[in-house]
């Protein structure tokens, strides 16, 4: 015997309070969120790589980028490619060296280098951090959401197993009587249920 739709429906901010053992109002403002979605029946989950990477200032967009190029080992293997050229041609190559042993303007670009591409390299990293940190809150409410949808179809279960399991008592009950009915209608024939000769 099926069962209407309606009738196996769970209030949903109901289950809700009783899933989280308490009330709605008591939640922080992130829970109360998830829980308003739950109810409603609405997604938490967005893709917040998209977000931020379409909100991007120009200068986070630089950082980004410097921070690909000068963290790769194309970029290792390039200046340490420079370095020795620099070195060769001071050293060896040019008659008047701009730049002769100990290379004193190369060390002076090299500090200027590190001094500029620390900071934006830290502040790519610091977004990065940030956009990590979205990840795990949206992953933290998808979890959240889920544990409740789950808890809600166990409940959903749970109730439509107590409906089965009184239908089938039920039956079992109707059945019995009628094999007492059967039973005390054979006893209550003249001769009862004898086989015939």
């Amino acid at each position: 015997m099926a069962t209407s739709s309606h009738s196996t429906r769970v209030d949903r901010r109901d289950a809700a309070r009783r899933l989280l053992q308490r009330e709605l109002d008591q939640l922080t403002p992130e829970e109360r969120v998830v829980v308003e979605r739950f109810i409603s029946g609405g997604r938490v989950s967005r893709n917040v790589r998209r977000e931020l990477h379409a909100s991007r200032t120009l200068g986070e967009r630089v950082a980004d980028r410097v921070a690909a190029v000068g963290g790769s080992w194309t970029f290792i293997g390039c200046f340490g490619v420079v370095l020795v050229v620099w070195m060769v041609a001071n050293s060896f190559l040019l008659a008047r060296a701009f730049d002769p042993y100990p290379y004193i303007l190369l060390n002076l670009v090299l500090s200027c280098l590190a001094a500029v591409q620390a900071p934006i390299i830290m502040m790519s990293q610091n977004r990065q951090a940030a956009v990590d940190r979205l990840h795990a809150e949206n992953d933290y409410q998808v979890n959240v959401k889920s544990e409740l949808e789950v808890l809600q179809i166990h409940e959903k279960l749970d109730v439509l197993r107590s409906r089965e399991w009184a239908l089938l008592v039920e039956q079992q009950n109707r059945q019995i009587e009628m094999l007492q009915r059967l039973l005390e209608c054979a006893t209550a024939a003249p001769g009862g249920m004898q086989k015939q000769p």
